[in-house]
């Protein structure tokens, strides 16, 4: 596990002095802040609290940026080290393939967790969140919002070690980085909303339904965020879907949690397969 911490600490260390994860973080904050300012605004007859508007508007944020930022630091996590000629070097250590993948991405997990409380945390603090007894239940919404965003940075984090270790080129693995993006965050609920409206009830059934939604990380990270608490589903307009969807919170996670380690497990099985 040595091996595994000094890699993780070097990548941190490498990617602190990043401009592309410097900027990203900078763009978080900067984004959230603005977020949570708009939303410091009045929130008329819904009756909704600050924190739960703040919530519905980093959710958003969250699901399209996050696994964008997520992607181009891990796409050339492997296939950059064999462009730059590094790769090598780092293997005549002593020192295990899977440790190198593992350190590498506990390292972005951790830039990545740190770029998070720094931007949502200046959030946070632009709204002055102050003991409320009746925004206890937004406070919770606000550190799952945090759990949550982490965890799905780290889902996005493993398909790109996948697309870094398949790929034979940094430049080739930026173009799939890129598409896995598309994909998931945009395309992906185009098509499930399409597929719904043609359908209209007859063949996906609830059970279909939730399957559908646990093949793509970001629509768990939005159901575990924007249908968990009555106002902010309200707030989100996810308070029908909420209502056919069957999975538990605890479910949802575990899904979650799937989407970080089988990818994880992809990439090192690929890694130790591949001929340098």
């Amino acid at each position: 596990m040595r091996s595994v911490w000094i890699i993780a600490v070097r990548e941190m260390r490498d990617g602190f002095r990043n401009r592309r994860v410097v900027a990203s973080t900078l763009l978080l904050a900067a984004l959230a802040l603005t977020l949570s300012l708009i939303g410091s605004a009045p929130v008329g007859e819904l009756g909704a609290s600050r924190l739960s508007v703040a919530v519905v508007s980093l959710s958003s944020l969250t699901t399209f940026l996050i696994p964008l930022i997520a992607l181009i630091i891990a796409h050339d996590a492997i296939a950059g080290e064999f462009d730059r000629g590094t790769m090598l070097l780092l293997l005549s250590y002593p020192v295990r393939r899977w440790q190198i993948i593992a350190g590498k991405f506990l390292g972005h997990v951790g830039i990545l967790t740190i770029a998070i409380i720094i931007g949502y945390g200046l959030a946070a603090l632009a709204m002055g969140l102050t003991a409320a007894p009746q925004e206890s239940a937004s406070r919770l919404a606000f550190l799952n919002l945090l759990g949550t965003s982490v965890m799905l940075a780290a889902a996005f984090l493993a398909l790109g070690y996948c697309v870094s270790v398949v790929a034979q080129s940094q430049r080739a693995a930026a173009g799939a980085a890129i598409g896995i993006w598309l994909f998931f965050v945009i395309l992906y609920d185009i098509a499930l909303l399409g597929l719904l409206v043609v359908d209209d009830g007859r063949m996906v059934t609830v059970g279909l339904f939730n399957l559908l939604l646990l093949a793509n990380p970001a629509d768990i990270y939005r159901m575990l965020n924007l249908a968990g608490l009555p106002d902010i589903g309200r707030l989100s307009g996810m308070a029908g879907i909420a209502r056919d969807v069957t999975l538990s919170p605890a479910a949802l996670a575990g899904a979650l949690l799937a989407w970080i380690c089988v990818p994880l497990l992809f990439a090192s099985v690929a890694f130790s397969r591949r001929q340098v």
